[in-house]
């Protein structure tokens, strides 16, 4: 089966990948696959088998494609990168896929059991955060689940591959946007690369 590409109207001059385009390669041989695999297969045993998962800034797909694939679900997958999703598009030809920023997809216009955004969220402006946020609680369906990575702190800082600015919004701007959606924040965990995860539910 081949990949499948909806047709996107992001690109243009901008870089919406926030440099992570021009940096690929690079990524995908600095990328550790282990770190955060078992906090993500975790997440995906409460996601009944064949549940239609959207992965958000799905780079390469390392580890994430790879576990959702291994759990029988149906892969809807979206990146800003166009080199990266290229890379994606090899390693799991059965996924829908399309090349756009996440603050233009429509999201392939249907709803999922599962959402998961990570190392993504905080590559965003601080404006668009919340909007995006709000984009994925209503791309859910009811007693969806969702997961994605930012420090717990309110905190702003260089990526240290792309030297592009990442700022996160803090565990209670993350919790009350959250709250706001009709969301229920479950958990929260730190894998071994200490990336912060953010695990709920739509109520």
């Amino acid at each position: 089966m081949q990949a499948q590409e909806v047709a996107s109207e992001s690109g243009g001059a901008v870089d919406r990948s926030n440099g992570y385009d021009e940096i690929a390669e690079q990524y995908v041989v600095a990328r550790n696959p282990e770190i955060g695999a078992a906090i993500v297969r975790k997440w995906t045993e409460s996601l009944k088998t064949g549940a239609s998962v959207l992965d958000l800034g799905c780079g390469h797909g390392e580890p994430i494609g790879r576990i959702l694939t291994e759990r029988g679900c149906r892969i809807f997958a979206v990146d800003a990168s166009k080199r990266l999703l290229e890379e994606f598009r090899k390693r799991f030809p059965a996924a829908i896929t399309e090349h756009a920023a996440v603050q233009e997809s429509e999201f392939f216009g249907q709803k999922f059991d599962g959402i998961v955004a990570w190392g993504l969220l905080f590559l965003l402006a601080e404006e668009a955060q919340p909007v995006v946020l709000r984009k994925m609680t209503k791309a859910l369906k009811p007693d969806g689940r969702l997961l994605f990575t930012a420090p717990p702190e309110a905190v702003r800082w260089k990526d240290a591959m792309t030297r592009s600015e990442s700022v996160s919004l803090g565990r209670k701007a993350y919790r009350r946007i959250l709250q706001s959606e009709g969301l229920v924040l479950e958990q929260e965990q730190r894998d071994e690369g200490e990336n912060h995860y953010y695990l709920a539910s739509k109520a």
